[in-house]
């Protein structure tokens, strides 16, 4: 089968599509004939090898463990494991795996779902890693209630526009901060409000918000409490900038230090891939209430240039792999 494989870390220059043998599916799991998979910034991080810290949680210390790049995926079931109940060779499913950028990948029972027949293997693709952050990080740690005002930051990007859609969703009033290019996406998605962040600030004091969704770059913690009501949360899902051994997520730790001695909620997101969450997204979607956002499209061989369009960090939606025509 067709993957890209990559050897060691570096600059998307270290990715290949070579021809490798197919996966062995185990017991609990399922091989699947990949349709699309998502690229996403953390996907950028495990090429790299960057923040090095990374690299102490598994990923491999001198070269990437897994060969094969690509976690969110979409795709039909081919072959079943001896303990899987749930599904049946020619299911169209999505979900989460090791090495969705191929031809053939095998993911868990438990991190898959059936697809929403309103949605396509590609718009499906997208949803599964930035669509279960988006909902962790509102429902679960910024609690978000129906009523409350909320801060959408990067709203225009992958977490961000699923953010968006679930915050109206739970009935929240939803103000998006986004770059002028992406403003009337964000309109488009339902929010109440737009900032662009080139001609307004949105901690100028003038404005507060119950929770505030920080997915895009680096703003220093005080920053972010000026725009906080005096018990308002913040959730951080993920951090750019920095040096090369935190990256950013350093802001994260301090945030969660610091919270405990202040009337304001300040936490870091670890979002964890589980199957009800995928169901739940799944339902909101063939109800209408969520729509998956697929900027660009790349194929196989094109992986390379969407990790290279990522690293500049303006993407607009899910930027997404299909391999319908291989």
């Amino acid at each position: 089968m067709k993957a890209v494989v990559q050897d060691t870390y570096g600059s998307a220059d270290v990715l290949e599509v070579r021809d490798i043998d197919p996966p062995v599916v185990g017991d609990e799991e399922v091989r699947l004939r990949v349709h699309a998979a998502s690229a996403g910034i953390g996907d950028w991080h495990v090429m790299t090898g960057r923040p090095y810290l990374i690299r102490l949680f598994g990923f491999g210390l001198r070269r990437p463990r897994a060969r094969v790049r690509g976690i969110d995926v979409a795709g039909t079931v081919e072959e079943v494991g001896g303990n899987v109940t749930r599904f049946r060779p020619g299911d169209e499913v999505f979900g989460t795996c090791d090495g969705s950028f191929a031809e053939y990948a095998c993911a868990r029972q438990d991190r898959i779902t059936s697809r929403p027949a309103n949605l396509s293997a590609e718009q499906a693709a997208a949803v599964p890693g930035s669509g279960v952050a988006a909902l962790q990080a509102l429902r679960d740690q910024g609690r978000l209630q129906a009523g409350q005002k909320v801060l959408v930051i990067g709203a225009g990007g992958g977490v961000g526009t699923f953010a968006v859609q679930l915050a109206k969703a739970f009935g929240a009033q939803v103000t998006g901060v986004c770059g002028t290019s992406k403003a009337d996406l964000v309109r488009s998605l339902g929010a109440d409000d737009v900032i662009d962040y080139t001609q307004d600030d949105f901690a100028d004091g003038t404005r507060r918000y119950d929770l505030i969704l920080d997915t895009a770059g680096n703003r220093p913690l005080s920053l972010l409490r000026r725009a906080l009501t005096p018990e308002g949360t913040l959730v951080i899902v993920g951090a750019e900038g920095g040096g090369r051994w935190l990256q950013g997520s350093d802001r994260q730790l301090r945030a969660m230090l610091l919270s405990p001695f202040l009337r304001q909620k300040l936490r870091g997101l670890m979002s964890v891939q589980r199957e009800k969450d995928l169901r739940y997204l799944a339902e909101l979607i063939e109800a209408g209430e969520l729509t998956p956002v697929v900027g660009r499209t790349y194929p196989l061989s094109g992986v390379p240039d969407a990790m290279r369009y990522l690293e500049e960090g303006h993407a607009r939606g899910k930027v997404v792999i299909t391999l319908r025509t291989l």
